[in-house]
């Protein structure tokens, strides 16, 4: 509260349920959306085509920053205490090990590959997501405070 006016994101007294929700859904949702395109076997079908402009680890870098910055908003202000504090380490081994996992669910999608390559550029993208995020809301607070 600033004052007596509830600041646009501020959720001081409400449900611990209703700010996982609000924290943690988007994190779910866009993890789900990743595991989706991840079990089609050809899933430049139905995208525009991205990989002939930027290239494969670009695109796995991109998609991985969303969620590493989804999952540090969701470190940082859905929990407390030591986990809001080291939200950004927390971001990046959380989006990290997604990637892992991503990586493990595409050697059993046929004529998907595998490899070690893609999830250093998930990990690379996760760093300059939740980095980014940080950034973000740090330079954000300076403006309004």
């Amino acid at each position: 509260m600033n004052g007596g006016i509830r600041m646009v994101g501020d959720l001081t007294g409400r449900p611990p349920w209703l700010r996982s929700l609000i924290y943690w859904g988007p994190v779910a949702l866009y993890a789900g959306l990743i595991f989706y395109l991840s079990a089609q076997s050809h899933p430049d079908e139905n995208l525009p085509p991205l990989l002939d402009v930027f290239g494969d680890k670009v695109l796995h870098a991109m998609e991985y920053a969303g969620l590493g910055g989804l999952c540090y908003r969701a470190f940082r202000w859905g929990g407390s205490g030591w986990l809001a504090s080291r939200a950004l380490l927390f971001a990046v081994v959380a989006a990290s090990l997604y990637g892992i996992t991503d990586e493990v669910h595409q050697l059993f999608v046929p004529f998907r590959e595998s490899s070690w390559q893609d999830w250093v550029a998930d990990t690379v993208g996760a760093v300059l997501g939740a980095a980014g995020v940080m950034r973000g809301a740090t330079a954000l607070s300076h403006t309004t405070s």
